[in-house]
């Protein structure tokens, strides 16, 4: 791990803080690590893995647990007041709850950021069934209901520039993995005006999702979704129920979002 300066692209770019954000997510796939087992992992030697840890645990990002180290709830902190400072979050969460309990559902709400989509809240009723995905998580947007709502309000060119930086991955045998059919999806999702996700991102999980303020190109790209078990999301109870619920909350969500 070098301290020096780099150019990547013909941008300065400070190695240290590459070398520290590399911990960082290894240390969050690890959950919990000794010095050996980082280095490791990272390819680099223990000294110098030991004085970034040391570093971070000071300054009370990292938690030193009889020589293993964990990330500590400071990450929580910051990420809770960026989320906390997001009008359409601030907007939308008394209305996801909502849309959970009237259907009996997970509701979640999606951020798109840097061509990937980001859970920043999620509400789950005693009997609703997801795969349990973390808020903050970040997924490639062609595997989720929410992410493809967001990845439809850009134009084909856009998502060929997104696909070409990220890939088109599968998560499950169900995933689209042609940029093509990708495309022609972005299609339908735009001219329907909401999205659904078939086991696309994990198996027996089902979800639909609409955009939210998808006209003003001033507002967030966000999107609001239902999902649950295949068998309770026929195509008559998306149409009849679940569409009229999620389009009343992102109507709701976008008007509240202009007095934050």
């Amino acid at each position: 791990m070098s301290e020096d300066r780099t150019d990547s692209g013909g941008e300065q770019r400070i190695s240290s803080v590459d070398n520290v954000f590399n911990i960082v997510e290894k240390m969050q796939e690890l959950e919990q690590c000794g010095v050996s087992e980082l280095a490791d992992h990272l390819d680099v030697p223990k000294s110098t893995v030991h004085i970034y840890l040391k570093t971070l645990e000071d300054l009370g990002y990292v938690i030193n647990d009889g020589g293993r180290y964990r990330l500590s709830l400071r990450f929580l902190q910051v990420g809770g007041l960026v989320r906390h400072n997001r009008n359409g979050y601030q907007a939308a969460r008394s209305e996801v709850d909502t849309l959970s309990r009237t259907t009996g559902e997970v509701g979640t709400l999606g951020y798109e950021e840097n061509g990937m989509r980001v859970l920043v809240y999620r509400s789950e009723p005693v009997e609703g069934v997801s795969d349990n995905a973390p808020t903050g998580e970040y997924t490639r947007m062609h595997w989720t209901a929410v992410g493809k709502a967001l990845l439809a309000q850009h134009t084909d060119e856009e998502v060929r520039d997104i696909v070409d930086r990220y890939g088109i991955p599968a998560a499950t045998e169900q995933t689209i993995t042609d940029l093509d059919e990708l495309l022609a999806e972005m299609d339908r999702v735009r001219e329907q005006g909401y999205s659904t996700e078939d086991e696309e991102r994990v198996s027996g999980i089902k979800s639909v999702a609409v955009p939210i303020g998808g006209d003003d190109p001033d507002s967030e790209n966000i999107a609001v979704s239902i999902a649950g078990p295949k068998h309770r999301f026929s195509d008559e109870r998306i149409e009849d129920e679940l569409l009229p619920e999620l389009r009343n909350a992102a109507n709701v969500i976008e008007l509240q979002s202009r007095h934050y």
